[in-house]
């Protein structure tokens, strides 16, 4: 909104109706002092003044019934609103203002009210009378208003500015006594923290009651940018989203803000570090809100601002009293920074409110807080609320309870997983190192492994076993349990395959150590072990035994709680897939690994980084552009610290693939190298080390360097079938074709269950007798490799296997029409270097008419409706497809469309 104030020479509307208007001076109160002008003053706009117009509109809507009630704590901006509409709205008719005062006496408070009309130019007759008495009011004088309000030709509109602040309820019944017997002739709007008239349920459910409370008060997103411009401050989206969710749109907080911003050096910093102590906002809430709370409800909130939400019972165990239930109700209420938020009894202090609260604490109770920090975590333990026990144990400080907790309600995986984005994690990071338990030497082994620190995790777990040992007979068996299960945890991460299966299996025969109430509480655990046991297999290279044990995971997860074991087996079953070629079903379990992780809330980037690489694989297997390509910054997305070593190979290996086919050889190598272990651990091995090696001789070969390629095949000494086929490969690109042939013989075809391998086996022995010169067996072998490669659309074979494909399709018309699905097919970049002749499509020239006849043909119109859009006869058409189709080289109206698409003719 613009700021409204008016030239200096013009005063403005708002300030026009400050002013007290001509006329005889006002009359004098009861007790016999003189009334107070300013009462009847409306407003003046604050500095800056943004225009919420859909309010104002609410407002003006409102004023069409009896009442309008502006409900909301201080602060949050129902006078402005109310002052504002009185200032610029049209009204039905006159406007009365009056600002109430909390001592004001029935007697005072309605010589009040008939100034205010006299002093807004709508004096009352003189027979209504006044009131005599401070104390009291005669009712014939009220009976008197009403008529007359009822009988004036234009409504009157009566402002009652802080209503809430009335202490009689003598007052509030007139009030209301007036209104329902003068409306149509009077409409009232009222600002009040609370509800400040017994009887409007009434209105209410009569539907005469227009409400304006403290969540529409609240400054949207856009209003507060607008606030902060006008204070001449500009923030980024984020640093906007931090100012609200710490604000929440109040407005008082919001223009307090916006001042200290002013003064800051960097208003962006501000934000970021951000603490109410530097502005005037603990000054505006002590005096205005804490300090007007009777003394037992200050000491409620000051016990209860330890927690960041709060129920009845814990603020009971809090205060050591039984009346928490009550006061929570009166400040929910009375809008004091205390809201209800689910009807459980939950409530929820306002963040800056809690933050001057929490500062209060050690001020007015020394020595209480970390003693409150303990109650509530054992008060959230026993209530089954293990986080928020978590965070306030570790809070303060009392580690042995909150390690207990990790362990003994089996949540040391969840730990170690660095689930929850690390968050549990992160609650212990301030934990003393060397602490003498199981307990709490367990939870350190757990906290590295979350930070991908293998090598303290295996420490942590020595320590562990050394107290472990030294109370076996007393140590829990849930201990001995997340022993085993952290055991296999770090043999993951380090990639020992062996270990991890070992460790595996052993975790799943104790699972009768855990208690079965926990075990259902828990349904992640089975499911983590089923997916670690998986992993391991598929990390050794068993696939078909990795495949069903990580299918049985699946199988095993669907309930809360379970999403990451759920995905993390979904995006290896993929993994699977992507390596076999089935890549419409690794495509469908890599999207619903994606969609669980994010039913389990928005995850990190990094969370989803191997299943959005998955997705992009398989993109660049079919070699075409699609949706699902990766961002930019996926080749350097990073994933969870705790991954093991499979997804980190798989990682590698795919962003490797996805560099090479764009022609960067230097990264599709250098991230094969950052797949290092530390120089006291063992480097990848066995299949994933295969990967790696196979994966960076496809790089070589990509860069044209077919010698490298086979250097890296040949110095991992690999025996298995894909190292063989991929060295076959690197052989017939450096000309050992007898090699080449010799590997190829020995290579048994693998199952149907891995259309990939069998494609590229065929391909590969294709390409060697191509090169013996043998067209026959090197036409029979490039179709049976295209049949193969078919319904999974693997072009990337084709793509890398050399200019050799072009070539033969090109002699070989007939299969090449077959596959129209290979089309355009493109050239590795080396291959455009070797035979640049290979890039240009073969020529076919068609007449104008043809290109017209072809193109109706292609919508499938039949040869007379051709005839009749082209305005020719029947027989020229046929005369024309007959030419098309001889140069063209195709036997039919489909094969000339698909193959004029291809030449790109249509």
């Amino acid at each position: 909104m613009r700021d409204r104030a008016a030239p200096a020479s013009t005063p403005s509307k708002a300030a026009a109706a400050t002013r007290s208007p001509p006329g005889p001076p006002p009359r004098l109160a009861p007790t016999g002092d003189p009334l107070l002008v300013a009462r009847f003053a409306v407003p003046g706009p604050p500095r800056v003044l943004i225009r919420r117009q859909s309010l104002l509109d609410r407002v003006s809507e409102g004023v069409e019934g009896p009442i309008t009630l502006l409900n909301g704590p201080a602060g949050a901006g129902k006078t402005v609103l109310a002052a504002h509409w009185a200032t610029e709205a049209p009204a039905p008719g006159p406007i009365v203002w009056l600002t109430v005062e909390p001592d004001d006496l029935p007697g005072t408070f309605w010589a009040y009210v008939l100034e205010a009309f006299r002093y807004h130019g709508m004096p009352p007759p003189e027979d209504i009378g006044r009131p005599a008495r401070a104390g009291e009011v005669d009712r014939s004088v009220l009976i008197r208003l009403a008529a007359w309000l009822a009988g004036s030709p234009r409504p009157a509109v009566l402002v009652l500015d802080q209503l809430d602040t009335v202490s009689s309820p003598e007052i509030t019944a007139g009030v209301l006594f007036v209104l329902r017997h003068a409306f149509p002739g009077l409409r009232l709007i009222a600002t009040s923290r609370s509800e400040p008239l017994p009887g409007l349920h009434r209105f209410r459910t009569a539907g005469r009651l227009a409400e304006i409370r403290n969540a529409d008060l609240r400054f949207t997103l856009p209003e507060t940018s607008d606030l902060l411009q006008r204070h001449g401050l500009a923030l980024s989206a984020a640093d906007l989203r931090t100012l609200d969710r710490r604000t929440e749109g109040w407005a008082a907080g919001l223009r307090l803000c916006a001042m200290a911003m002013q003064r800051a050096a960097d208003p962006a910093a501000f934000v970021r570090e951000f603490a109410a102590d530097q502005t005037s906002i603990p000054d505006l809430l002590l005096t205005e809100v804490l300090d007007a709370l009777p003394e037992a409800t200050q000491d409620l909130l000051l016990r209860a601002a330890v927690s960041e939400r709060l129920h009845p019972d814990l603020a009971n165990a809090l205060t050591e009293r039984d009346d928490a239930a009550r006061l929570l109700v009166q400040l929910n209420d009375a809008n004091a920074f205390v809201e209800r938020i689910d009807g459980a009894g939950w409530y929820h202090l306002h963040p800056l409110f809690a933050e001057v609260l929490r500062s209060q604490l050690p001020v007015r109770h020394p020595g209480l807080e970390q003693q409150l920090h303990r109650r509530a975590a054992r008060w959230f333990a026993e209530s089954g609320e293990l986080v928020d026990a978590l965070a306030q144990a570790t809070t303060a400080g009392d580690w042995r309870f909150a390690s207990e907790q990790v362990v003994d309600n089996l949540e040391i995986g969840r730990l170690a997983t660095g689930s929850d984005g690390g968050r549990l994690a992160g609650l212990f990071a301030a934990m003393p190192p060397d602490l003498p338990d199981p307990a709490r030497t367990l939870v350190a082994a757990a906290c590295a492994l979350a930070r991908g620190d293998r090598t303290a995790g295996r420490d942590g777990l020595r320590r562990a076993d050394e107290h472990l040992g030294r109370q076996e007979g007393a140590s829990s068996p849930m201990a001995r349990f997340s022993r085993v299960l952290l055991e296999l945890l770090v043999n993951r991460l380090t990639g020992d395959a062996a270990a991890a299966e070992t460790a595996a299996r052993e975790a799943l025969s104790r699972l009768d150590l855990v208690p079965p109430r926990l075990l259902g509480e828990h349904p992640e655990i089975p499911a983590l072990l089923l997916t670690s046991l998986g992993s391991a297999q598929l990390s050794a290279g068993h696939l078909d035994a990795a495949e069903s044990t990580l299918a049985q995971a699946v199988e095993m997860c669907g309930r809360p709680g379970t999403e990451q074991p759920q995905a993390d087996s979904l995006v290896r079953l993929a993994l699977i897939d992507l390596y076999r070629g089935h890549l419409r079903r690794a495509e469908q379990r890599a999207r619903r690994a994606l969609a669980v992780a994010e039913r389990a809330g928005p995850p990190p980037a990094r969370r989803t980084a191997l299943a959005r690489l998955v997705v992009a694989a398989i993109g660049n297997e079919r070699n075409v552009p699609t949706v699902t390509q990766p961002p930019r910054d996926l080749a350097t997305a990073s994933l969870e610290p705790g991954e093991d070593l499979v997804a980190k190979v798989a990682a590698a290996v795919i962003r490797s693939r996805l560099a090479a086919a764009q022609g960067d050889w230097k990264t599709a190598v250098t991230v094969l190298h950052t797949v290092r272990p530390p120089t006291d651990a063992p480097g990848p091995s066995g299949w994933p080390a295969d990967q790696l090696a196979i994966a960076e001789s496809v790089a070589d070969l990509a860069h044209g360097d077919a010698a490298a390629a086979v250097a890296v095949l040949d110095a991992a000494d690999s025996n298995r079938p894909e190292h063989r086929e991929a060295l076959a490969h690197a052989l017939l690109a450096t000309d050992q074709e007898q090699r080449a042939a010799d590997l190829l013989a020995a290579l048994p075809m693998p199952s149907r269950g891995a259309p990939r391998s069998r494609a590229h086996i065929c391909l590969l022995r294709a390409q060697a007798k191509a090169r013996a010169g043998d067209t026959a067996a090197e036409r029979r072998l490039l179709a049976q490799a295209l049949e193969l490669a078919r319904p999974e659309q693997l072009r990337r074979l084709f793509v890398e296997a050399g200019p050799w494909v072009r070539r033969s399709l090109r002699r070989d018309p007939e299969l090449a029409l077959a596959h129209g699905w290979l089309t355009d097919l493109p050239t590795c970049a080396a291959d455009a270097a070797a035979d640049p002749a290979d890039q240009a499509p073969p020529r076919v020239a068609l007449s104008a008419r043809e290109r017209d006849v072809l193109l109706q043909a292609a919508q499938w119109l039949s040869t007379e409706e051709i005839a009749t859009e082209l305005h020719i006869s029947a027989n020229t058409v046929k005369t024309h497809l007959k030419s098309i189709y001889r140069k063209l080289s195709a036997s039919r109206r489909a094969e000339a469309v698909r193959r004029a698409q291809q030449l790109h003719l249509l």
